[in-house]
């Protein structure tokens, strides 16, 4: 079985859709099937892999009215190994469709069971609120990775976003985990975006993806030509961004799709030199994903859900004491940022 990755975060304009298009893209670029799940009605996940959202005869949110087989509407991408199950405005009523539904937090789940035996990743693009659709999304995935953007209101809304993940783990899907922390939208010459990288490394420790989605033109452009950004200009920062961001989710679920691939082994290996002399991409050992090798360093002393208990504790900069002027040199960037800056008051939320 393939493993389900949502991309989530209530608050809006954060990088989720372009995240999950060019994540999607990155994991099929390194010869992994993988399956993007437009759950945004905005459609801009299905736009943005080419496919018009308005000409699409069947979209998931047939799936989730329960008309239509999942593997129906699955729509193929100009890209190698990289399919779409496209949204569509109609998508907007669904939770209220979805109300009176037996189970309704499982239909999604249910949708994408027999999908996952045909792909290695399966990334699911939230809409950006906490409703039904989110909680359908994180119901039915493995991890899920959470796309902060450098900027104070990014981090106001993560305490309510790791409380429902929390709620999901108890009543849901206990088996969900945070996939990592993405700092996406990060441009290095802004004090405050060093500041909040800072904290968001400081609480949420190795959850937080070495890799960093910086500002890049090319990334925003893509999307009018229809394109990830892998295809729109391969050489951009915003490509290597994302490859690098694939790799390390590759890096991650090594072990999960081993272990998978052996749960679905027969139970007697065929001798040498018999069988058809080839296995699925589901079964065999993803071709980019290096074997992890041992660690020299410690284990780490916080359990494996910490991330999910600091949801009450996401410190972020207090607006009560900050300073009436600043001085020249936070415009200009002359100096190093620094924790000891008097604008640089930390409270809990």
């Amino acid at each position: 079985m393939g493993k389900v990755i949502a991309v989530a975060n209530q608050k809006g304009g954060v990088g989720k859709t372009t995240t999950s298009v060019n994540l999607a893209a990155s994991l099929a670029a390194t010869e992994h099937c993988t399956l993007m799940i437009d759950m945004d009605p905005q459609a801009n996940g299905s736009s943005g892999l080419g496919i018009d959202p308005r000409t699409v005869p069947i979209s998931v949110y047939e799936v989730l009215a329960g008309v239509t087989p999942l593997e129906e509407t699955i729509q193929h991408t100009a890209m190698p190994f990289l399919d779409l199950v496209p949204s569509h405005i109609n998508l907007v009523g669904a939770e209220i469709e979805m109300i009176d539904m037996p189970e309704r937090e499982q239909v999604l789940k249910k949708a994408i069971k027999m999908a996952r035996h045909h792909y290695d990743f399966v990334v699911i693009d939230c809409p950006p609120s906490l409703g039904l659709l989110t909680l359908n999304a994180l119901t039915a995935s493995d991890s899920v990775v959470i796309p902060v953007q450098a900027e104070y209101f990014a981090l106001e809304g993560l305490g309510q976003l790791l409380n429902t993940i929390k709620i999901v783990r108890r009543h849901l899907n206990p088996d969900l985990e945070i996939e990592g922390v993405l700092m996406t939208m990060y441009d290095p010459r802004l004090r405050l975006a060093t500041q909040v990288a800072s904290e968001v490394r400081r609480y949420f420790g190795d959850k937080v993806f070495n890799t960093i989605v910086h500002r890049n033109v090319r990334v925003a452009e893509a999307p009018s030509f229809g394109k990830p950004v892998l295809l729109y200009d391969v050489v951009s920062t915003g490509a290597k961004n994302y490859m690098a961001l694939a790799r390390e989710v590759i890096r991650n679920s090594v072990r999960f799709l081993s272990e998978n691939a052996a749960a679905e082994a027969p139970p007697a290996p065929e001798p040498a030199g018999s069988g058809n002399g080839h296995t699925t991409a589901l079964h065999a050992a993803p071709k980019s994903a290096p074997q992890p090798t041992p660690q020299s360093s410690p284990p780490p002393t916080a359990p494996p859900d910490a991330v999910s208990a600091e949801a009450g504790h996401v410190l972020v900069p207090s607006r009560v004491n900050e300073s009436l002027a600043e001085p020249d040199n936070h415009a200009n960037m002359l100096d190093p940022p620094g924790l000891t800056d008097p604008r640089t008051h930390y409270e809990p939320v």
